[in-house]
């Protein structure tokens, strides 16, 4: 079974979804792949990982790095659940391209290569934004590139964090400075 509750942050409403082992969701209302892996039967309850998850949150919010992770359970192929823990390891306020991800689990995988395109895909379908951190990956050009959330909440997440952005290139016709 499936828990969900709502978050207001900052940048708009959070879909959290949980069961029993951790956190399976956060999605920001009408992202691409907004709710996708929830079940179609769940209970709208506060459940101790729900709490943590919006403990974690306002921390997040409130311009801080959290000190604790709630546990997570997301679910995906384990090439995802790879790039995402790899996620996981880029430090609160840096930046990494696809192409520094892709080295590093080529390197865990025992590969000989792997292109950033596959990593990118991989990325773009982490169900756990924010907590895993894919918005903290950017183009090896420095290009802000797609954000399931949207370009301007990812640089908008990049900024609470403190993150030089103005080394960053915006799609065409934005500017977020």
């Amino acid at each position: 079974m499936q828990y969900i509750t709502h978050y207001l942050s900052p940048l708009g409403k959070i879909l959290l979804a949980a069961d029993e082992e951790g956190l399976t969701g956060l999605w920001f209302e009408g992202q691409k792949y907004f709710a996708k892996g929830l079940e179609a039967e769940t209970s709208e309850k506060e459940t101790e990982i729900l709490s943590q998850t919006m403990r974690w949150l306002d921390i997040y919010f409130a311009g801080s790095e959290p000190d604790f992770f709630p546990p997570l359970h997301a679910s995906g192929t384990d090439f995802r659940k790879k790039v995402w823990a790899v996620l996981r390891s880029i430090p609160y306020g840096r930046t990494v391209t696809y192409g520094e991800i892709a080295g590093q689990v080529t390197e865990a995988c025992g590969l000989a290569h792997m292109s950033a395109q596959a990593v990118g895909g991989a990325v773009g379908r982490n169900p756990i934004g924010i907590i895993i951190p894919c918005h903290r990956v950017v183009g090896a050009d420095g290009n802000l590139t797609g954000y399931a959330g949207g370009v301007d909440k990812k640089m908008r997440l990049l900024q609470l964090e403190g993150a030089d952005v103005r080394q960053f290139c915006f799609p065409k016709g934005k500017n977020f400075l």
